[in-house]
């Protein structure tokens, strides 16, 4: 290696790792150091280094700008910030596939909605359908193959859902991509198969990053044809989409700072709060909503299970990861430090949950299925996996959860591909907090003193998958997250409350911001960060 000095006398490796060929508009420097670095890691991880002009042209793929996709001011999501929070827990917790609740859940929701409006064509319209197709669009397009999209996709146009899906039915559909599934709308029957999903255009003007259009065909004449966005969390719209009807709550807010004075002037905790609204937007009653949160706690608590006692596997694509979690939770419980011993075991939880998801196995949104350990891993930790805290603090634990989400969605968004990883893991982290804050009946303040400092040592967090799989860094994301949320509540739990600088909506709002700003390769396209710095071989 030459000694090459650079004007602030650092060292740039030698021209065998480093392309002279700058691009138009990069600064020198700035472009060889990138350059130099991505060629370090292929020599650091025992790899060939790329050639001179794959450097050059891996390092011009991500510049210093890249404008992010607009969100159209029709879109729901868009409007829903002007007004109340209306979020259900129904909408919020969802049952379903990994690995993703935006590119899995969301688009076979979204096909399977396509499939039930195919159905209610008129007859002599239906005879004449021949075929359905499904085109994926920005970061479905980018990222869809490390998420199964496509397999998500095709599932929804033949009917299933994402609650009640056999995950084994996508596995095999990842085994065998070659298998064609009959359709019958009318008295039409014809054949659909992954080749009926297209990855079409990854960058464009569109309303949302996570957009689909579904068609249903007559030979080259189109039957019936509809623009989806899967907005995250699972949560899915369509062009013209007009919100069901609900009922108004009965404390309406759209801050933490608004939540926490009803709550004050109607000597209500946050769960409390979030109960009553819930009451008066859904038209359940407590005990079916109670219900409801049993449902997806006990979902929760077997996925973390599941994971634990799952054997050591490598997880499908080119990452060739294997998965940790049983041995990480073996070792933890092992520790003689009991401090280590806790942090291990919600470690283990989280990655338990989270290599669930990977393995493309039902998990629960909360807020996404990126983030699809940290909640199930303290659940888990603070009910029979730790400490046996009885069902109705658990409950009441979700609902100041929900809440905190709900606030997140309002004020910024769950998406990865809008907003980075500080959307995903960032939330799913203050949700956490607010969880054991809540299910410890510490004071509202705390609660809402917990959700923020998880969610601030988020802020900035990029979502770069590796190879397009929810993988790396996605899995230990989840571990980290959950050991956050603890972390934000100890603090909150011991410090002064009123005395905590920062309010959870300035970080809300600093997130909302942050996602605005962030360059566009960071959100869920694999263009930046370690999907392109980790060198796989």
């Amino acid at each position: 290696m030459s000694d090459d000095r650079v004007p602030d006398g650092g060292l740039v490796p030698d021209n065998d790792l480093v392309s002279a060929t700058v691009p138009e508009g990069w600064d020198r420097r700035a472009f060889m150091m990138r350059s130099a670095m991505i060629g370090a890691v292929a020599v650091l991880t025992g790899c060939n280094p790329p050639t001179p002009k794959e450097t050059a042209d891996q390092a011009a793929s991500a510049p210093p700008v890249a404008p992010a996709v607009p969100l159209s001011d029709e879109l729901d999501v868009v409007k829903k910030a002007k007004g109340p929070v209306m979020t259900t827990l129904e909408e919020f917790y969802k049952v379903g596939p990994g690995p993703s609740s935006s590119h899995t859940i969301g688009p076979m929701r979204i096909t399977y909605d396509f499939y039930q409006r195919s159905a209610k064509l008129p007859a002599d319209q239906l005879a004449k359908a021949t075929a359905l197709k499904v085109y994926l669009f920005g970061s479905l397009s980018a990222t869809g193959k490390g998420h199964g999209t496509e397999r998500a996709a095709l599932a929804g146009i033949i009917g299933k859902e994402p609650a009640t899906i056999d995950p084994a039915f996508l596995d095999e559909l990842r085994d065998k991509p070659d298998q064609t599934f009959p359709v019958k709308l009318g008295s039409s029957m014809f054949n659909v198969s992954l080749k009926d999903i297209v990855y079409d255009a990854p960058k464009g003007n569109f309303p949302h990053p996570n957009t689909m259009t579904c068609k249903l065909m007559a030979g080259d004449t189109v039957l019936l044809e509809q623009e989806y966005y899967s907005v995250g969390g699972g949560f899915i719209e369509w062009k013209g989409y007009e919100p069901p009807k609900k009922g108004q709550p009965k404390y309406p807010y759209a801050t933490m700072g608004e939540l926490l004075k009803h709550a004050q002037d109607n000597k209500l905790t946050v769960a409390q709060l979030a109960m009553a609204n819930e009451v008066a937007v859904s038209g359940k009653s407590e005990a079916e909503i109670n219900a409801f949160i049993d449902k997806i706690t006990t979902a929760m608590v077997n996925i973390v299970k599941v994971g634990l006692k799952g054997p050591s596997i490598t997880l499908p694509g080119p990452i060739m990861l294997k998965t940790k979690a049983a041995d990480v939770y073996a070792r933890a419980i092992e520790d003689k430090y009991e401090a280590q011993r806790g942090i291990g075991v919600v470690s283990a939880y989280a990655l338990a949950g989270s290599e669930e998801n990977a393995r493309g196995h039902l998990v629960v949104t909360a807020p996404t299925g990126g983030s699809a350990g940290v909640m199930p891993a303290l659940v888990y930790a603070v009910g029979e996996g730790g400490r046996r805290l009885p069902q109705d603090k658990i409950r009441a634990g979700m609902l100041a959860a929900a809440a905190v989400g709900y606030l997140c969605k309002h004020n910024a968004t769950l998406s990865g591909a809008e907003g980075g990883c500080q959307a995903e893991i960032g939330v799913a982290s203050a949700m956490g907090a607010a969880f054991v804050a809540q299910a410890h009946d510490r004071e509202n303040q705390v609660v809402a003193n917990a959700a923020e400092a998880s969610l601030q040592h988020h802020l900035g967090m990029t979502c770069d998958p590796v190879a397009g799989y929810v993988q790396v860094p996605c899995i230990e994301r989840c571990a980290f997250g959950a050991v956050k949320a603890w972390t934000g509540f100890m603090i909150a739990s011991n410090e002064i409350p009123t005395n905590r600088r920062v309010d959870f909506d300035t970080t809300v709002n600093a997130m909302a911001l942050t996602a605005k700003e962030m360059n566009s390769k960071y959100k869920e396209t694999s263009e930046g960060g370690l999907a392109v710095s980790l060198v796989l071989c």
